[in-house]
């Protein structure tokens, strides 16, 4: 059993809800285009986790809280979808979260359908019309639209 996070480059969603429409999207384009290159500052964020804890793959990476490796497969273009093992999930996650939030990246929990870390929604006085949410969409976070 692993704890899953989807981390990607773009405006902070309104809220959980709108971050919940872009991880959909998201889910979808990575069926469609698998095989896309990571950005750099996608590439960047692996690195930055791969400092913490070495990739399972490495020699010394048996205590590594990574579910799968080589990580940066995990990333294709301007996202990174990976899995924590169980019993490492609270810290790695937390670490994760806050690391992707100072490399101003949006980090979505899929698990409790929410961003990560807690209260980096922006508030507004009302939620976005859904139909401008579409219309930018995950596809037009990574520039395919």
């Amino acid at each position: 059993m692993s704890y899953d996070l989807a981390v990607w480059e773009g405006e902070q969603p309104a809220d959980d809800l709108a971050a919940a429409e872009l991880y959909e999207q998201l889910m979808d384009s990575l069926e469609r285009h698998p095989a896309e290159p990571p950005t750099p500052g996608i590439t960047r964020y692996v690195a930055a986790l791969l400092d913490r804890w070495p990739d399972i793959t490495e020699d010394d990476g048996g205590d590594s809280p990574w579910a799968d490796g080589p990580l940066l497969n995990n990333a294709f273009g301007a996202a990174i979808y990976f899995s924590i093992v169980w019993s490492k999930a609270e810290e790695a996650s937390e670490y994760a979260a806050r690391l992707a939030q100072q490399h101003g990246l949006v980090c979505y929990d899929p698990q409790t359908e929410s961003l990560r870390p807690a209260g980096t929604t922006t508030s507004r006085p009302e939620p976005a019309p859904k139909a401008a949410t579409k219309q930018r969409g995950w596809r037009g976070i990574i520039g395919r639209e």
